[in-house]
């Protein structure tokens, strides 16, 4: 880890107070994950509250059998409300969060988070972040219960690009399989579908959305 400053705070310049800017700069510590990294796991005690500086981070969920199921991601500027509810609720991890692009994370020692509270700017950010992720798991929800697969992998794909700002993704159709909890052949069969339609372009372990 290495100590956050003044600079690396600069994403959430517009956010938060001055005064809580220089809480985070003291108490904050950076951390560098790679791509693939578990930054959450399943059954984990969360300790500190994570704040994302930059790179992606995919986070999901798992069912009774094992099968895991991807609810969203989170970009630069973003922290994962399903561990603030665990922190708050002193709860194990029922999310697990993946690296999906390297990443930089701030790393706030968990009883700053009730602290905080007195700041609005931090009580404004915490409940926008509760509000984002609640909208982003219902359409996860809706998307099971209410869409056809193809436009499942087309809002998945459409996730990917806006978490990282990047229309080429590089995945390989397996992983995608796996977050959307198919089969490979079948995304195969559906990526190529879409291709046809002028929607996406198809490359080696890559996707490039037009």
């Amino acid at each position: 880890m290495s100590k956050t400053t003044p600079k690396s705070l600069d994403l959430f310049a517009d956010k938060f107070e001055s005064g809580l800017l220089d809480q985070i700069s003291l108490l904050g510590q950076i951390k560098r994950y790679k791509a693939n990294q578990v930054l959450i796991d399943f059954g984990m005690h969360v300790q500190n509250i994570p704040l994302l500086l930059s790179g992606s981070i995919k986070v999901i969920r798992e069912d009774q059998n094992g099968r895991e199921l991807f609810l969203y991601f989170l970009g630069g500027g973003d922290t994962c409300a399903m561990s603030l509810t665990c922190c708050m609720n002193h709860k194990r991890s029922e999310i697990k969060a993946i690296v999906e692009e390297d990443a930089e994370v701030i790393m706030i020692p968990l009883p700053y988070m009730d602290e905080w509270m007195k700041y609005p700017s931090w009580r404004q950010y915490v409940f926008a972040s509760y509000n984002e992720r609640f909208e982003e798991m219902l359409q996860a929800v809706d998307s099971l219960a209410f869409m056809k697969l193809d436009e499942r992998l087309m809002n998945y794909l459409l996730d990917c690009k806006q978490s990282s700002g990047d229309f080429s993704i590089i995945k390989t159709h397996q992983e995608i399989a796996n977050d959307l909890n198919t089969s490979r052949v079948v995304i195969s069969r559906l990526l190529k579908k879409l291709e046809q339609e002028d929607k996406i372009e198809l490359h080696r372990n890559k996707i490039e959305i037009l």
